[in-house]
């Protein structure tokens, strides 16, 4: 497969592209997202699902858009799924003939569940670890659900209850409870093969309510991949967005974009979350677009369970080939156990900061490591909780270090206590320098409160940089 992909996702609201870049086998990250409201569903609703003129060519000149930034980031390869709208339209054949010959851009109408099964495949491969959950797509003709159990897609469904169908049907002339009715009938086929505590929310309009909460937290870390939230807690908020006027709605945290077609949503997203008996809700960044393009290169299997695409596409870009800073940290963090104490759930992201504390070199070599944390916060997204990315960064940031750099401070609340931290920051950077003197064999042992290494006897910068960093506890360095 050609390095760089692109991906359009054709809704009955918006037309998507995204440029995904390989770096290696399954390494990968976005470098583009456009987004353009076609409404290609606008007026179909009320007309049989016949694509209205208007919206037919609004959304072809969105496509002739598209085949020139196409061309302009050099994506030899296109992969284009068109949803809802696309496939209730009796019309549809016809505008995908149009679309490909202005364009030759070859739009896949997919059905409701494949629609589902590309939006859970996504999640399941791209979230950090869940056991089980339910992915909720709600699009702006149709809400895909697709249930995630024992590491594969058990059941899907697909539904016709999407934010523009809503509006279009009911919201505009007031009839709420025409709405809750064509709701309510459109859940009731959700089965209980779907039942979970965890909902996977997708789709614009779920980020949104995502996005909102994120803002009323004042939550530190602005990426909604893998933002989670109890539902309960805040249903009461999703209760009072329902039942705002248009004109009240500046006053929630919502962007103005969304204003059209977020009551529709919050309805959709509500009465599925109280459906499946939802306790909590893992936003997931990812839907349909990553699924399709994950399915071109895994050809339907699943990335390897302990494989962090994230991680191999920032190593790939940034990082030296040569580092052994991981296999130095791992090693520090057994030798020294008797003196941190610390869990075996920190030896991960301990060596994913290892592995990362440089990168920040290829923009510049002052401040480089919190300019490598700041590259972790934005880049090391997929299969990592926000937890675990934020202490990846602080460690890195940290830089040897007992206290995290006030540049980084606002991270405080989801980082463990100040003692983990500095002991966590010292063996990173211990293993940083260890790998910096080009080392390979070394031995370690401690006893008596001494740290024996063998195999690094005349290093004098090693010795004098060891001499530099603050140490988390007392003992003494010996090199044999």
């Amino acid at each position: 497969m050609p390095k760089r992909v692109g991906v359009i996702d054709l809704g009955s609201n918006s037309a998507r592209l995204v440029i995904f870049e390989r770096t290696s086998r399954f390494g990968f990250f976005i470098l583009a997202e456009h987004k353009i409201k076609v409404r290609l569903g606008e007026g179909a609703y009320e007309n049989g699902g016949v694509l209205q003129p208007a919206a037919m060519q609004k959304c072809l000149n969105a496509f002739v858009e598209f085949k020139e930034l196409l061309q302009k980031y050099g994506a030899k390869r296109v992969l284009c799924v068109g949803t809802s709208a696309l496939r209730d339209a009796p019309n549809g054949g016809e505008f995908i003939k149009l679309v490909f010959k202005k364009t030759k851009i070859a739009i896949r109408k997919i059905d409701g569940e494949s629609e589902a099964y590309f939006g859970g495949y996504a999640a399941h491969n791209l979230l950090s670890d869940f056991k089980e959950g339910v992915s909720v797509d709600i699009g702006g003709g149709s809400t895909e659900l697709a249930r995630i159990k024992n590491g594969k897609i058990e059941a899907k469904i697909s539904l016709n209850l999407g934010t523009v169908r809503l509006k279009e049907l009911f919201f505009d002339k007031g009839d709420m409870g025409g709405l809750y009715g064509y709701v309510n009938e459109a859940i009731s086929a959700v089965g209980d093969e779907f039942a979970s505590s965890n909902l996977i929310a997708m789709g614009g309009s779920a980020r949104a309510l995502s996005n909102a909460i994120m803002a009323i937290e004042n939550y530190p870390i602005k990426i909604v991949h893998n933002y989670c939230y109890d539902y309960e807690k805040y249903a009461p908020f999703f209760s009072k967005l329902i039942g705002a006027k248009t004109l009240e709605l500046a006053k929630f945290p919502i962007k103005k974009e969304r204003y059209d077609t977020i009551r529709e949503g919050a309805i959709i997203f509500s009465e599925i979350a109280k459906k499946i008996g939802a306790k909590s809700v893992i936003t997931s960044g990812v839907g349909v677009r990553e699924g399709v393009f994950l399915g071109s290169i895994l050809h339907g299997a699943n990335l390897p369970k302990n494989f962090n695409p994230s991680l191999k596409s920032l190593q790939d870009r940034f990082a030296s080939e040569s580092s052994h800073a991981d296999k130095f940290a791992k090693a520090l963090f057994s030798v020294f156990f008797s003196l941190h104490k610390l869990e075996d759930r920190y030896i991960s992201p301990l060596c994913y900061a290892a592995k990362l504390c440089e990168i920040g070199a290829r923009l510049g070599f002052y401040a480089k490591h919190e300019s490598a944390a700041s590259m972790v916060l934005n880049g090391l997204n997929y299969r990592t909780s926000h937890e675990q990315k934020a202490l990846i960064a602080a460690i890195i940031a940290m830089h040897g270090k007992p206290n995290l750099s006030p540049n980084f401070a606002n991270l405080s609340e989801i980082l463990p206590n100040e003692r983990t931290l500095a002991w966590l920051s010292f063996l990173c950077e211990f293993a940083r320098i260890l790998n910096e003197n080009a080392l390979k064999n070394l031995e370690f042992k401690f006893e008596n409160l001494t740290l024996q290494i063998t195999g690094a006897k005349n290093k004098l910068m090693l010795k004098d940089s060891l001499r530099k960093l603050p140490k988390p506890a007392v003992f003494a360095i010996n090199f044999i």
